[in-house]
């Protein structure tokens, strides 16, 4: 017998052969179904049962989450009243690896007596589904992955990787951005790396002018509470910190001198629209707590290494 190792990657690599196969394969009829959905002024629609099912979920959920408004319908509740969300406008995903499963045929019969363009995916050229879809997009024949050809494993990998494709290339021709995927995935880890500076940033900043005597200026770091305080020129532009490292450094005569004669001048900055995430690793590579965020030499900001960690940025 095979070992659990063997058995892992024979299943592997059986679904990588079909998506090879699948990326082979693909033609107009691709180009066809993402020039429909972009031409509809509704929803995407994708309905399927059972393991299609749950790969049409997926799918409508990548296709919301960047930038195609899409929903999951299930073939069974369409029967019962749900078919009410399927409206002109629309455009459905249908989706049957053998392209004959009676639960759809309400949804399919729908879409052709109100015009919806009807996108069918199956793996059988001459099946129901296909038939009577506008666009056809054919799963190419490969051996499922459990060896017996009756577990879906080979063909639902290949759907999912299909609808992966559609949404990716609806979200490169609508330039989809990471701050477009921020406003739709606001929670979790994707939408703390995609925050940017400025979502966190303080506007309450540590600031002295230049000539400011050290003795204001220890005041300023001390209430503020970053550790560090900005110096700031006549014009209002940043040209300098002053950092715990600046108040060793000088401490022979500190209260003598001005924010100018103890600082550190051309500070490491970052701009308002990066990701935070660029500043953490800016904050981290430089062995620093803090950053200034400028405009125009004008801060308009701080952010502590702090900030970034309780908003989950790691």
């Amino acid at each position: 017998m095979s070992s659990y190792l063997d058995t892992a990657r024979r299943v592997i690599a059986t679904e990588t052969e079909g998506l090879n196969l699948l990326a082979a394969g693909l033609g107009d009829s691709f180009d066809r179904a993402v020039e429909t959905i972009l031409a509809a002024r509704g929803r995407v629609v994708v309905s399927g049962m059972g393991k299609s099912g749950h790969i049409g979920r997926k799918i409508a959920a990548t296709l919301a989450s960047t930038g195609t408004p899409a929903q999951f319908v299930p073939p069974a509740e369409a029967s019962h009243g749900d078919l009410g969300m399927v409206a002109e406008g629309d455009v459905a995903i249908v989706l049957s690896n053998s392209g004959e499963t009676p639960e759809l045929a309400d949804i399919i019969a729908h879409t052709r007596r109100f015009n919806i363009p009807l996108i069918g995916v199956a793996s059988r050229e001459g099946s129901t589904l296909i038939r009577q879809s506008d666009v056809a997009l054919i799963l190419p024949a490969a051996p499922e992955a459990c060896g017996k050809g009756i577990v879906p494993t080979t063909s639902t990998t290949m759907t999912l990787a299909l609808g992966d494709a559609l949404a990716v290339a609806l979200m490169e021709h609508r330039r989809f951005t990471p701050e477009h995927f921020r406003t739709f995935h606001p929670g979790g880890k994707l939408g703390a790396q995609l925050s940017r500076v400025r979502d966190l940033m303080h506007e309450d900043m540590p600031l002295v002018g230049e000539t400011t005597p050290m003795t204001e200026a220890l005041l300023e770091i001390s209430q503020r509470g970053y550790g560090v305080t900005g110096v700031t020129d006549a014009g209002g532009e940043l040209v300098g910190i002053i950092t715990d490292g600046d108040l060793r450094r000088h401490m022979d005569g500190l209260l003598d001198r001005s924010a100018a004669e103890v600082m550190t001048p051309k500070p490491r900055t970052i701009r308002p629209d990066q990701l935070a995430e660029a500043a953490l690793s800016e904050m981290q590579s430089r062995k620093i707590t803090c950053l200034f965020a400028v405009e125009g030499g004008q801060p308009r900001g701080i952010l502590h290494i702090h900030d970034c960690l309780r908003a989950g940025i790691v």
